[in-house]
């Protein structure tokens, strides 16, 4: 299995490693910390020589609680990012996460090879700005929006009604001439959804793989850790190692995290036993 991200072709039949790299200033785990061009430019070759094999840039927080910011601010976090990371040459994927079209647009002119967006392509204009360029594009389900997702999520039934919004989702993205080889899902962890909701889907995290598109999990230092061990984000290492790892024995393409060199060594070992 493997996918064409602006010419760069990834095998996801082995699990791959994507790097978290936050230019913002209120993020829940590294906000404030790579903000700056070149602590953002740091900090991605610091995780691709740890085994990131796509980097992901994001402009605007999605923590529960934040508040919006404007398309201009965002693109002035994201794109020179982007800019400076392509001049580079890297054999990583830069890939953008952002649920705004013209965002989009900007990044893949300026080099990203995947959009990572939370809101599925739900902004009016995202499905079409999507269509028009050969990138692979992630649907992430979220129950609300960031600033009142955690306030108390209902489900009739948290894993078919996570299914059911992807698929409709992936329909979408078909009817809009995006090919299926392009698209991923993302159930979504601790985005809307309490503990339970969350161990549930990591529980039938495999299920995902019925809509047969590779499968993205971002469990990196969540509430949903620190509400099991009892420690705070920057205390999660082990807790999010051990969610990672669960993922991976359910066949999971795409480990999204802030600790790299840690999770490539869990997959090698993951591989080794396999």
């Amino acid at each position: 299995m493997k996918i064409d991200c602006a010419g760069k072709q990834i095998d996801l039949s082995i699990p791959q490693v994507m790097g978290i790299l936050n230019v913002t200033p209120d993020s829940f785990s590294d906000g404030g910390k790579f903000n700056q061009l070149d602590a953002a430019v740091a900090r991605a070759e610091n995780m691709i020589e740890a085994g990131a094999v796509f980097i992901d840039i994001g402009g605007e927080s999605t923590r529960p609680g934040a508040a919006h910011i404007d398309l201009a601010e965002e693109i002035s976090r994201v794109i020179p990012v982007i800019k400076a990371l392509t001049k580079r040459n890297t054999n990583a994927v830069i890939s953008v996460d952002t649920s705004k079209p013209e965002l989009m647009r900007q990044a893949i002119d300026a080099g990203a090879g995947m959009i990572n967006d939370v809101r599925a392509l739900q902004e009016p204009g995202a499905v079409e700005a999507v269509a028009v360029f050969n990138v692979p594009v992630c649907l992430m389900h979220m129950q609300g929006q960031p600033d009142t997702m955690q306030r108390d999520p209902q489900y009739q039934d948290v894993v078919n009604d996570v299914l059911h919004f992807l698929k409709s989702r992936i329909d979408v993205c078909l009817a809009a001439g995006i090919k299926k080889s392009r698209l991923l899902v993302d159930p979504g962890f601790g985005f809307g959804k309490s503990l339970s909701q969350n161990l549930l889907l990591l529980k039938n995290l495999s299920k995902l793989h019925c809509m047969g598109v590779p499968v993205l999990a971002g469990l990196s230092r969540k509430s949903m850790i620190g509400a099991i061990i009892d420690k705070d984000v920057n205390n999660r290492l082990a807790g999010s190692l051990a969610t990672a790892l669960y993922a991976l024995q359910q066949g999971v393409n795409i480990i999204r995290v802030h600790d790299v060199e840690e999770t490539v060594d869990i997959i090698k070992i993951y591989k080794a036993m396999l």
